[in-house]
């Protein structure tokens, strides 16, 4: 009997995404996906996406590359989290075309709306009437299940995880990490089952038994994040209470210390890795190494923001991995 392959054949592909497609579906096959966080970087042109896919009467077209290079990438890598759902809550037909525009064997994660995340909306001029108010829908299982989760069940079964992201709290909102959990507890019991959800914190403080417990209880992923005041990625990694479902998170996102505005004046336009980070390699191949170990799926998601660019960064990994 002829296997057909996970992905589609690549072809004519740019010389560093030649490298890493087959590798990245084998590693697939064996349940460790690795891809990056979003996708839309020209940075990426010459090394991940052909030029000459996006251009129009002989120059590059933003508009062009921006629109069709979703469909470039899911040749290379077999996977992609999704940080746009953050901003909102994606229509149906959206979602249809989103699935649409990939190969069968792809598959996305997607932050969850902060509409359920932000427990008090940043004072922050887009928020408008809003910015330094309570959030009245922070935690509602009611509003994700009705404009979230339902509109995802068609493609339950090519999503990795739906990752939960709390920006870090103030002590005015939750003074201590068990007041967080009083909240947090109920929310994730009737969570449905049909997906993977998964939560990312940004209080280091929270990294505690108590957090990683309530998790361990309603079998929900932590996710290992790489981020300017959390733990470093290989200190979350080597802690076995950390491992709290059946399938491994990581997003490898930050330097430990470093802003997010620095890093984007620092690494902008993300054409090569300019400040390798020794432990947070070693953190997503320690948690690939236990995925195949243990049988268990592992969605591993690595920002440019982290050394400069997230292809050179995620083969860089691969090949300590193959070493």
């Amino acid at each position: 009997m002829t296997q057909l392959p996970l992905f589609d054949e690549p072809s004519e592909l740019a010389p560093q995404a030649a490298r890493l497609a087959p590798r990245l579906a084998a590693l697939a096959a064996r349940g460790v996906w690795f891809g990056t966080s979003s996708w839309k970087y020209e940075g990426w042109l010459g090394s991940i996406y052909s030029p000459e896919r996006y251009q129009t009467r002989g120059k590059h077209s933003r508009k062009k590359f921006e629109s069709e290079c979703l469909e470039e990438y899911a040749t290379i890598f077999p996977t992609v989290c999704g940080d746009f759902a953050f901003y909102q809550f994606p229509s149906e037909e959206f979602w249809r075309e989103l699935f649409d525009r990939v190969p069968a064997g792809f598959s996305f994660s997607f932050k969850v709306p902060e509409e359920i995340t932000s427990a008090k909306w940043p004072s922050h001029a887009r928020y408008g009437s809003r910015a330094g108010m309570l959030n009245e829908h922070f935690l509602s299982n009611e509003l994700l299940d009705r404009l979230f989760h339902e509109r995802l069940a068609p493609h339950a079964d090519r999503i990795g995880c739906l990752i939960l992201e709390f920006g870090t709290f103030p002590k005015s909102v939750f003074a201590k990490v068990e007041d967080f959990l009083a909240v947090l507890g109920p929310f994730l019991e009737r969570l449905p089952r049909e997906f993977r959800h998964a939560v990312e914190i940004r209080n280091p403080e929270f990294f505690a038994p108590p957090y990683l417990d309530l998790l361990a209880r309603t079998r929900t992923a932590h996710v290992h994040n790489a981020w300017t005041r959390m733990p470093d990625l290989s200190e979350q990694v080597s802690l076995p209470e950390a491992d709290t479902a059946d399938f491994l998170v990581a997003r490898a996102l930050l330097k430990r210390g470093r802003s997010y505005e620095g890093a984007v004046k620092s690494f902008e336009p993300y054409e090569r890795v300019q400040e390798p980070l020794v432990s947070a390699r070693e953190g997503l191949r320690d948690l690939a190494m236990r995925a195949i170990r243990r049988e268990k799926p592992a969605y591993l998601f690595v920002n440019n923001r982290l050394e400069g660019n997230a292809p050179t960064t995620i083969e860089a990994i691969v090949e300590m991995l193959e070493e």
